[in-house]
């Protein structure tokens, strides 16, 4: 496991707990498909708190009597307006994602790719003409980017819900 794709600089291989020894090759593929779904989740997150915080919305309603601006300031009440259809339809959509995320022959803990979604990941074939270093570089971005969109939603929560927790942020969220 220390030669997978995203040890990069400046801590290289970094697993202090030893949780790649545990298990096999597909375990290792597991984690790492799990860790590229988070930081994508973690990712927009981080965008969708910023926007919604800074009060931008959409025109118009998102439900018969709840405007779109309704849900601008308070990212974590947000969730809350929003009608319970609404939160089904969200949570259908993301399990549909989830299960085509699954889908790819051969399976990501079986050598295939982690990560691919079909129709989804590069739907209109950006990278094919790509080499392969140059995406090898865009995954370890990718992986770098959602590492620290994790660690950055994460001080967002903690800073809304416990106040002082996040001595940066004590004025502004």
């Amino acid at each position: 496991a220390s030669g997978i794709e995203g040890a990069t600089a400046p801590f290289g291989f970094f697993d202090p707990l030893k949780l790649s020894s545990y298990g096999s090759d597909a375990t290792n593929a597991w984690f790492r498909q799990a860790e590229i779904k988070h930081g994508r989740v973690a990712m927009a997150a981080f965008v969708g708190w910023i926007i919604t915080e800074n009060g931008f919305h959409f025109p118009g309603n998102l439900a018969t009597g709840v405007p779109f601006e309704s849900l601008t300031g308070k990212p974590l009440e947000a969730w809350e307006a929003v009608p319970l259809l609404g939160k089904v339809q969200i949570i259908a959509f993301l399990g549909m994602i989830e299960i085509a995320g699954e889908m790819p022959k051969p399976h990501y803990m079986k050598g295939g790719k982690p990560g691919v979604i079909p129709y989804i990941w590069d739907p209109f074939g950006a990278t094919k003409n790509m080499s392969e270093e140059t995406l090898k570089n865009k995954r370890e971005k990718e992986l770098n980017n959602g590492r620290l969109a994790m660690i950055g939603i994460m001080s967002f929560f903690a800073a809304a819900t416990m106040p002082g927790s996040v001595p940066f942020f004590s004025s502004t969220i």
